[in-house]
């Protein structure tokens, strides 16, 4: 994959804060959000924008009035910015970076160099930041003990670990979907029931053994349940088209990057299912192996309050039946296996979801359990 090399540079901060990184060209701006957030180190916590020649660019916003309203990021790509523009994240503590397309990168995303360490989330922008090293700085201070208490240890530039943070979030195919599209390759003649044939189950059995629990050969595309919702899945996002019977792959089926991006378009953005699901995987991620039971214990605190379900809040069983109605999809994505008590992350776990990568990132530091 050519890349797109950036310089990303944090304004007024000392010690300077610098990353240069290589991503997609293709990449719209919702995605560089994406990647700026774990190229610099932050958490995503917080509202963020673009600018450029007078134009900002964000999420829109429904209360916001028309001639406010930013131009939407999902719809912006990188290849239209100028050479420079700006990327504010939180509009309170107010932190400004450059962002300075510098040309073609490397064969494939990732962090080419950097220095300096992220400032914490909510430190009070660039004066508060200033006070807070100020303060560490002297433990005769005091405020040490009490900021010293609420900053931790102040996180150290990791070149190698933030590049393949940037890698885990442009993402990869799913093995799962790849192995479906190559068989559909050429187009296959549904059943008249309109679902795929014999072959192609078995076909699909014989690369995912897990997906069906009976000692036996497949007959039919139900027997295995993550094939069955993949089958829609394919079709719901544009990836697999249906012509006079025939199934074949579409032409955004051959750009992984569009492949990926289809795929995230699955789970509704900001949604109840969709942040259940990345806290969830990267969980699993994180930790390791859980019991069904034991990953939704530890998933209800950190989901927090304020999800409703059916016109009403959200509970555990709430969230246990519906990681249970949503586990074939996600195994359907490589998101989710192991056996159907016990789950683990599946290899698409770091690889899919971009909250999901820096989430499991984030808990493998902090163990929230």
């Amino acid at each position: 994959m050519q890349t797109t090399r950036l310089r990303i540079t944090m304004r007024d901060v000392e010690p300077e804060v610098v990353r240069v990184i290589d991503v997609p060209p293709a990449a719209t701006l919702a995605e560089l959000h994406e990647l700026l957030q774990v190229a610099l180190g932050w958490t995503d916590s917080h509202l963020h924008m673009f600018e450029a020649d007078g134009v900002r660019y964000g999420v829109p916003d429904p209360d916001c009035d028309d001639d406010l309203q930013p131009r939407d990021e999902a719809t912006a790509l990188l290849g239209e910015m100028p050479v420079r523009f700006e990327y504010l994240y939180d509009f309170g503590d107010s932190w400004e970076h450059e962002v300075e397309v510098v040309g073609a990168g490397g064969e494939g995303p990732g962090c080419v160099e950097g220095e300096g360490a992220c400032p914490p989330e909510d430190c009070g922008g660039v004066p508060g930041y200033e006070h807070l090293l100020e303060v560490l700085a002297d433990p005769s201070h005091a405020e040490y003990e009490h900021l010293r208490e609420w900053a931790g240890e102040l996180p150290v530039f990791d070149r190698e670990a933030t590049s393949l943070l940037i890698r885990q979030t442009v993402g990869d195919v799913p093995e799962s979907v790849r192995i479906v599209l190559d068989l559909l390759a050429g187009g296959v003649r549904l059943t008249p029931g309109g679902r795929l044939p014999r072959a192609v189950v078995r076909a699909v059995q014989e690369q995912r053994r897990d997906w069906y629990p009976l000692d036996r050969p497949a007959s039919i595309e139900e027997d295995l349940p993550p094939l069955a919702v993949l089958h829609d899945i394919l079709r719901k996002v544009g990836l697999a088209r249906l012509a006079r019977g025939v199934l074949s792959p579409t032409r955004a089926a051959g750009d992984d990057l569009q492949v990926v991006r289809r795929l995230r378009r699955w789970f509704e953005p900001g949604g109840y299912e969709e942040m259940l699901v990345t806290t969830a995987v990267a969980l699993l991620a994180a930790s390791g192996p859980l019991a069904r039971e034991d990953l939704v214990r530890r998933v209800v605190p950190l989901m927090g309050v304020g999800w409703g379900v059916g016109g009403r809040a959200a509970t555990a069983d709430d969230h246990e039946s519906s990681l249970g109605r949503m586990s074939a999809g996600l195994r359907a994505l490589d998101l989710l296996s192991g056996g159907w008590r016990a789950w683990e992350a599946g290899p698409s776990a770091r690889t899919l979801l971009p909250r999901a990568t820096a989430l499991a990132s984030r808990f493998a530091d902090e163990k929230p359990w």
